[in-house]
């Protein structure tokens, strides 16, 4: 041991000292620290190391080590990255989570350190690469996938790489591209759009142009036409290809294996933390990701055959190159290791809220030291105190309800902080906040002896409320015992008291036989005053015994007419005056009888029952939030399951989706704008669902407040774990238009309108959104056929190009209209589109007309643009066609470009393709063929941003 930590390598030196990212980079099988302006590039051809330093409880850190290997690095620069991982976990004291990062295929935590994305680099430094020369701008393709962490690929600059069912961008000197796919996702187009704003800050300084070009939009628009002559021509598009790093394990259900001599045995039964011992090392199989735990008494060479076995086992199962592995310690798992467990109870707690604190810890970090090697965060614990959590503005409107007899009755404004463990209660609390509208709190309080009839009551009668003011309010569950310091604060001074009003808590206690202990007049009394600021200050009914005292606190004890404040010798002056302040809410008018700690009255201890021992360690009311953001699914056993969203912003927070923010002291269920109407119903369940799991497994506790906050409704003790930009909670509209609308102005939101289809697809609806853009592709390639190159080489004598492609072009665009025709049957019977039929029959007749001259003429030699009468019928062919598009749109949109400027097309050289890039690929034209066959959809209902007028359309189309 001595000899290993002697030879750690200097480059870690310090490290994991602060919160935050360390990166190192392999270069001759040694870490050399990575400058922190090329944090976010991996060259292929090299391994890096990834140090996240996090903050733990109790002022210790955590730590995670990702060792990222390219695609093109060499096995011998893996296994360097692979040690040199080993060796800066013992510099942090042995206990990090390590990780193996594939190219590709990398964990949503690492690329979470890289926001908006890494990006892949071509080339490498080490083990036979060179490093890659200063050159000339190089024009690339990237396809964009991910929503929340972006995987970005590059792919070669071919129109043969694009599909309909992904997100493109392409980044040429001048300008940015972002090609949406008439399937693709609308919140990878909006992730996508940070991506574009990244490369144009980071590779053009923030000053090249940015255009958005949408799949199946005509060919004739500027930005459209600039981004399809880079690629070769506007041509139908291939369907969508795996290639082998884009595959993804299978889901398969989660398996446990022991590690006994380097070989391998299930562990049968459900998974539970007791199945793991202490003396030995387990693999957990989950498919994309394969667990090594390592027990704490396991011995250095079992856990180098774990992790060999590891290795070996993804190597067998056919995923060495897509399975990530990780490991962990015991005592440190990571969440994402605790979830796969039906349960996980909690054990003892080391500093950095982790499970054990390890007896050998200190001894190690005293050889380590003695080594001169610095190890943080592994012994020294430093408190930490909860600073003042965000409050909502005084001087609001409050409504209190009790629940009596399945209705909410009105509670007095006297009476207004009073609640009874028998009750349940409605409050809403009204306020402005800022400069917004009127906002609302809405909560149910729970006493901890309230019957489940009012529960339920409560819960539907405060649904009622929030949907009478359109779901705005901030609606909330507080059970007694859990009160969070926002709800505390709106009632000085807050008293909880036993007993209860309600019949039918009162039917329960008699039922019971219990005694009633609600407060009365004759009854004696004891209350405890804890806190001393306005969020915690609240005010306990305890019971009436000497040994319920406690001398770092005051006390207010009732016996008949008399009212004693009693304040123990560690209590505080903010105590007292608070005690003084409860007794004359709970009895005006009483003059009080002081009792200081010792110079107690016969009378105060007789009331009490007598003199007894009592306490005087003072309770811990501290309370360290530690937020994570969750997703949410249903497995296929129906099994809840979350997936953390790592280093979150408000930028996750999408529109069409329900997340859930655990703060470990409240939980928030957020509900986007664009969420379904029936999801919107089970926000509580959903709510309750994660409680109870995350129950189980970290030790939540189950009464822990809950919220359900709307989009755009955000209290300001949500907020504060965001660095929040109150002006996009305002923006309206899907994923992609708020992100639009945030990057380029609201404007280009409208300007996108007349181009988005109307419906988002699904990657499994492959219909008429793709059907259409396929026929326009044909269309538009057949009619801008370049006459300075040659047809590409026949295949056969009945495939004849250009003659062919406008047979499919015009068989394509004749099927599209006839379900348009049938379609619009309704619409035309109106005034404002009377000629519609006609309009059409119009189009195809020119259409028509314009093919025939242009299949004579095929073979003859190309003349001037001004002198072809060809050109001039394609251009009044596609005039026509843009007419009846415009007339057939529900509502006219201005003629405007999708894109941020009108910048010339940028001079970079068209990539290469199989064939003639301005002719149809005859297999493409046999899809459109396909196509047409099969287009059953209205072309005016799927493509509005086809809808140009058709003088632009005659302006512009200038092609032979």
């Amino acid at each position: 041991m001595s000899s290993s930590v002697k030879l750690l390598d200097p480059a870690f030196q310090g490290a994991g000292q602060k919160p935050g990212i360390e990166i190192w980079r392999i270069e001759n099988f040694q870490p050399v620290p990575l400058p922190k302006s090329n944090y976010g590039e991996f060259y292929m051809g090299d391994s890096y190391i990834v140090l996240q330093t996090t903050p733990g409880k109790g002022g210790s850190n955590l730590y995670d080590i990702h060792f990222w290997i390219g695609k093109d690095t060499s096995q011998d620069e893996a296994l360097a990255a692979a040690i040199k991982t080993v060796e800066l976990d013992a510099v942090l004291g042995g206990r990090a989570v390590q990780h193996r990062e594939l190219q590709g295929h990398e964990s949503d935590k690492f690329l979470s350190y890289f926001k908006p994305c890494i990006i892949p680099l071509e080339g490498g430094i080490a083990s036979g690469f060179k490093k890659p020369e200063e050159e000339e701008f190089e024009t690339r393709l990237y396809v964009c996938r991910g929503k929340r962490v972006v995987k970005l690929k590059q792919v070669p600059f071919a129109r043969s790489s694009l599909n309909h069912d992904d997100v493109f961008i392409l980044d040429t000197r001048n300008k940015i591209y972002q090609f949406n796919g008439v399937n693709s996702n609308i919140q990878e187009r909006a992730k996508a759009l940070e991506v574009v704003q990244f490369l144009k800050e980071k590779y053009h300084d923030g000053t090249c142009s940015v255009a958005i070009v949408e799949d199946g939009e005509l060919y004739t628009r500027s930005n459209s036409g600039e981004f399809w002559v880079l690629l070769g021509g506007f041509a139908p598009l291939n369907k969508k290809a795996t290639a082998e790093d884009d595959v993804i394990p299978e889901t398969t259900s989660t398996k446990l294996y022991s590690i006994t001599d380097g070989e391998m045995k299930p562990v049968e039964g459900e998974l539970s933390k007791g199945l793991l011992g202490n003396n030995k090392c387990y693999l957990l199989d989950c498919g994309a990701e394969v667990f090594v735990w390592v027990g704490r008494a396991t011995q250095v060479e079992d856990r180098k055959a774990a992790s060999r076995v590891a290795e070996d086992f993804v190597t067998g199962e056919n995923r060495a190159k897509i399975a990530r592995i990780t490991r962990v310690i015991q005592g440190y798992e990571n969440n994402s290791f605790k979830s796969k467990f039906d349960s996980w109870p909690e054990g003892s707690t080391a500093p950095g809220g982790e499970e054990i604190k390890g007896k050998g810890k200190g001894k190690v970090a005293a050889f380590l030291k003695q080594q001169g090697v610095g190890v943080k965060g592994t012994i020294k614990s430093v408190q930490v105190v909860e600073e003042v959590p965000a409050l909502l503005e005084d001087g609001g409107k409050m409504e209190v309800w009790y629940i009596n007899d399945g209705a909410k009755l009105p509670l007095p404004e006297a009476d207004f902080g009073k609640f009874y463990s028998g009750d349940c209660y409605i409050v809403l609390y009204s306020y402005h906040s800022g400069e917004r509208k009127e906002d609302y709190f809405l909560c149910c309080w729970i006493g901890k002896d309230s019957i489940e009839e009012d529960q339920k009551t409560a819960y539907q009668l405060a649904t009622k409320i929030s949907n009478s003011y359109k779901g705005r309010p901030v609606q909330g569950r507080v059970i007694e015992g859990k009160e969070p310091p926002q709800f505390i604060t709106l009632f000085q001074p807050m008293v909880v008291l036993k007993g209860g009003l309600s019949a039918g808590y009162k039917k329960s206690i008699a039922d019971k036989g219990l005694t009633d202990e609600t407060n009365k007049a004759d009854r004696v009394a004891l209350f405890r005053i804890s806190g001393t600021s306005t969020h915690n200050n609240k005010v306990l009914q305890v019971d009436a015994v000497a040994t319920s005292l406690n001398s770092a606190e005051c006390f207010l004890l009732k016996s008949g007419s008399s009212v004693y404040l009693w304040h123990g010798n560690q209590s505080t002056r903010k105590q007292e005056q608070l005690a003084a302040k409860v007794a004359a809410f709970l009895e005006p008018g009483v003059s009080l009888k002081r009792a200081r700690e010792g110079k107690e009255s016969n009378a105060f201890w007789l009331a009490l029952g007598g003199k007894k021992s009592y306490t005087s360690e003072i309770e811990s009311s501290e309370t360290i939030r530690d937020p994570h953001l969750f997703t949410f699914s249903l497995n296929k056993k129906g099994k809840f399951e979350v997936e953390e969203v790592y280093n979150f912003s408000q930028d996750d927070l999408l529109t069409e989706d329900i997340l859930i923010l655990d703060t470990r002291a409240e939980v928030f269920v957020w509900v986007g704008q664009c969420v379904d109407v029936k999801e919107k119903e089970n926000v509580f369940k959903i709510g309750q669902e994660y409680i109870d799991r995350a129950s189980s497994l970290y030790g939540l506790s189950p009464k822990v407040p809950l919220y359900k906050v709307t989009e755009g409704n955000e209290p300001c003790f949500f907020t504060t774990f965001f660095s929040w930009d109150p002006n996009r909670a305002t923006v309206h509209g899907n994923s992609y238009q708020k992100k639009l609308a945030l990057l380029f102005g609201p404007s280009q939101v409208e300007e996108m309108e007349a181009m988005l289809p109307k419906q988002e697809k699904t990657t499994g609806n492959q219909g008429a959104p793709t059907q259409r853009a396929s026929a326009l592709a044909a269309l538009t390639s057949a009619f801008n056929k370049s006459p300075s190159k040659s047809p590409p080489p026949e295949k056969s004598t009945a495939n004849q190009g250009g003659p062919t492609q406008r047979a499919s072009a015009l068989a394509a665009l004749t099927n599209a209209f006839k379900s348009a025709t049938r379609k619009s049957s309704t619409l035309e019977r109106t005034p404002s589109n009377q000629s519609g039929s006609t309009q059409r029959a119009a189009a195809l007749a020119a259409l028509a007309a314009s093919f025939n001259p242009s299949a004579e003429t095929k073979t003859s030699a190309p003349k001037p643009v001004r002198s072809n009468p060809g050109g001039s019928q394609r251009a009044a062919a596609i005039a026509a066609l843009s007419a009846v598009l415009t007339a057939e749109k529900k509502k006219q949109s201005p003629d405007v470009s999708p894109s941020i400027s009108t910048s010339s097309t940028p001079a970079v050289t068209s990539p290469p393709t199989d064939a003639d890039s301005s002719e149809v690929n005859p297999s493409e034209a046999d899809d459109s063929v396909g196509v047409a066959k099969t287009n059953k959809e209205d072309l005016s209902e799927a493509n509005p941003s086809g809808a140009d007028g058709s003088q632009e359309v005659a302006k512009t189309n200038k092609e032979d």
